[in-house]
């Protein structure tokens, strides 16, 4: 019965959720399409309302732990969920994001997230989508701001062992700027996929950031040691089983 019960806070929540991202986005429209500041300002104002509704129609809490990366920074984030989107953009004042291609095709999300300056790049062809990427990321017509790149290519559920690829490092070496990490939990609360929200506290935490400089190598390595060893502290925080956790050593 509470399984059902939540289920249905959860389908409520969601149908608002979209509901409330077209009123706004027809709201900010005209202010996004004269000056870039009101597309910031829209999608910040949506992820603070989703944050907000999350907390009192499903009980789910969110919290952003760390300092908020305010220069041109590469961030390196782990992506459990739509969840952990939210939550960096709620915070970080100029955003954009590496994203696959099929999403500025999205009604909505893709306008915005084109008009925030977020790289589109088509999955498959690695080496074409290398191209694209730093098309995209060192074009003179490109926003300044804080690039967010999920370093394993797509959502990791909890639990999932998957590798790291090499856009992220190839992206801290050519802008020659410093590397942020990112740890979350979200996965807990907010699935890859489905309509059941969970309750409990759902955090993203910015990490010591990463100076550039370092051999692509040597820069992949850390940037995982940080991510995944603080991504699992998060989830161990959250309840999730420290047996589940990918490498855990039982005897440790």
């Amino acid at each position: 019965m509470m399984v059902a019960l939540q289920w249905l806070r959860s389908l409520f929540f969601v149908v608002q959720m979209y509901l409330v991202m077209a009123v706004m986005a027809c709201f900010f429209a005209p202010w996004a399409l004269a000056h870039r500041n009101g597309a910031y300002a829209a999608v910040r104002t949506y992820c603070r309302y989703v944050r907000w509704s999350a907390r009192w129609m499903v009980g789910l809490r969110s919290e952003v732990r760390g300092p908020i990366p305010e220069d041109e920074v590469v961030i390196g984030s782990k992506h459990q969920s739509f969840f952990d989107v939210i939550l960096i953009v709620s915070v970080v004042p100029k955003p954009k994001f590496i994203m696959k291609a099929s999403l500025k095709y999205v009604p909505i999300v893709g306008q915005f997230a084109m008009r925030i300056g977020c790289v589109p790049v088509e999955r498959g062809r690695r080496a074409e989508a290398m191209r694209q990427m730093m098309a995209g990321v060192t074009r003179g017509d490109a926003p300044a701001g804080q690039l967010v790149i999920y370093p394993q290519g797509t959502r990791v559920a909890p639990g999932v062992d998957m590798p790291y690829k090499v856009g992220t490092a190839v992206i801290y070496r050519e802008t020659g700027q410093a590397c942020v990490p990112a740890a979350t939990n979200v996965g807990l609360y907010w699935p890859r996929q489905g309509i059941l929200r969970k309750p409990g506290l759902a955090v993203v935490e910015f990490l010591e950031p990463i100076p550039p400089g370092l051999p692509l190598d040597r820069f992949t390595a850390e940037l995982r040691l940080r991510v995944e060893t603080a991504s699992n502290r998060l989830m161990t925080e959250g309840g999730f089983p420290a047996h589940a956790i990918p490498g855990h050593d039982p005897g440790a």
